[in-house]
C-alpha cells in the first residue's frame, strides 16, 4: 500500500522553497549602489569645491547646530541664546562652544558624526547676563486635612550672544 507521502504525483519542490508572491519582495525596485571609485572621485570633487568656497569667503552667512546645556540650538552670528542653566563664567566672559553638530552655508552643509572636529569649527559666544527665572509657585493642598505646602521655584538663566562661527578648510 502507498502512504500519502508516497503518491506517484509527489512534487519535486526544494525544501525551504517560498513561492513568489506580492509580499516576497519589496514593492520598490532594487537599489543600485554606486561604484566605489566613482564615489571617491565625487567625494574629492565636493571637498575641493567646499574648500574653494571657504578659502574665497563665498559661503554666505554660516549657521551651526550646537549642543549646549542639554539642548540643541541652531545659531548664526549675533544670535541670542537664553539657557536655563548656570555656567561657570562671569558676565562679559567669552566662551567657546565646542560641541558643534553641524555647520552650513548657502551652498554646503557639513554634518558631524556625531560632532565636528574642534580644529575645523570654532563657535564663540559672550555671556551677556546671568539672572534667575520668574518665580513659579508650586502649591499642594488637601481639602479638609489642614495640609498646605507652598514652594517657590526659581531657575538660573544665562543669556549668551553668539559672536562668530568660523570654518577652516580641511
Amino acid at each position: 500500500t502507498l502512504f500519502r507521502s508516497q503518491h506517484s504525483q509527489a512534487t519535486s519542490v526544494h525544501p525551504g522553497y517560498v513561492p513568489k508572491t506580492s509580499l516576497s519582495e519589496p514593492p520598490w525596485s532594487p537599489v543600485k549602489l554606486p561604484d566605489a571609485r566613482e564615489e571617491a572621485i565625487h567625494h574629492a570633487e565636493v571637498v575641493q569645491r567646499i574648500n574653494n568656497l571657504i578659502a574665497n569667503g563665498q559661503f554666505g552667512r554660516l549657521f551651526a547646530v550646537i549642543h549646549f546645556a542639554s539642548r540643541q540650538w541652531k545659531v548664526t552670528n549675533e544670535d541670542l541664546i537664553l539657557s536655563h542653566a548656570d555656567i561657570d563664567a562671569k558676565c562679559g566672559d567669552k566662551i567657546r562652544l565646542e560641541k558643534v553638530l553641524l555647520v552650513g552655508g548657502d551652498d554646503f552643509t557639513l554634518i558631524g558624526k556625531p560632532l565636528l572636529d574642534r580644529d575645523h569649527v570654532r563657535v564663540e559666544a559672550t555671556v551677556i547676563e546671568k539672572t534667575e527665572s520668574c518665580p513659579k509657585i508650586h502649591m499642594r493642598f488637601w481639602k479638609r486635612h489642614r495640609y498646605q505646602r507652598k514652594r517657590i521655584i526659581v531657575h538660573p538663566q544665562t543669556l549668551l550672544r553668539i559672536n562668530t562661527i568660523d570654518r577652516k578648510s580641511t
